[in-house]
């Protein structure tokens, strides 16, 4: 395996590039599973039957917390890259766990917030509406869940057999995995719940 040492350590073989290049093509399938949930959820947003509105069951301040959460893990994560590239292990680690420790903060408002809407009368069956938005929302959510996992995965990795270009490259894929999660977040923040919120 020849290590280019001029490249950072996740691009410093040709497999990693390969990798690397490989995984941007799965977020662009990503990108059109989230781009046709977001479809269904504009095209059955007003669909409301018998069931609330958004701006009857959304509320602004848990949303603000979700977001607050992901963006600040986007950062941190950034910061464990920037660190990894350094070399220096520790501060790559703490990053990625206070990345991890923010995202189970950010389940465990959406899990409170899906168990307010249920107490509601609020359910996936309610209306096509509340479908729609569920299935987005969990949908999001379940990503944040695996993506938990993996960087508890990638964690235990590091933490064995230190930095070098495969544990690099699996950080550096993570990371790309969780900033499109934040992504994500920012259009089901202005779209459904700021947009639910005022119409």
């Amino acid at each position: 395996m020849k290590i280019d040492s001029s490249l950072p350590l996740e691009y410093s073989t040709e497999e990693n590039r390969l990798k690397i290049f490989g995984f941007w093509i799965f977020l662009g399938a990503e990108i059109v599973l989230f781009a046709t949930l977001f479809t269904v959820y504009f095209t059955l947003h007003n669909r409301t039957g018998n069931g609330p509105t958004g701006a009857e069951i959304f509320e602004l301040t848990p949303v603000l917390l979700e977001t607050f959460l992901l963006l600040a893990s986007s950062f941190t994560i950034g910061l464990g890259v920037h660190a990894m590239r350094l070399g220096n292990k520790k501060a790559m680690m703490t990053f990625f766990i206070i990345t991890l420790v923010l995202g189970l903060g950010f389940l465990g408002i959406e899990i409170d917030e899906f168990v307010t809407y249920v107490h509601e009368g609020a359910t996936i069956t309610t209306s096509a509406f509340l479908s729609s938005l569920m299935t987005l929302l969990g949908t999001h959510g379940a990503h944040v869940t695996f993506g938990f996992f993996w960087g508890l995965a990638i964690l235990i990795q590091v933490a064995k057999r230190g930095l070098n270009p495969q544990t690099a490259n699996k950080a550096f894929i993570f990371s790309l995995y969780w900033h499109f999660l934040d992504v994500v977040w920012i259009f089901i923040f202005s779209f459904v719940y700021l947009k639910g919120l005022i119409s």
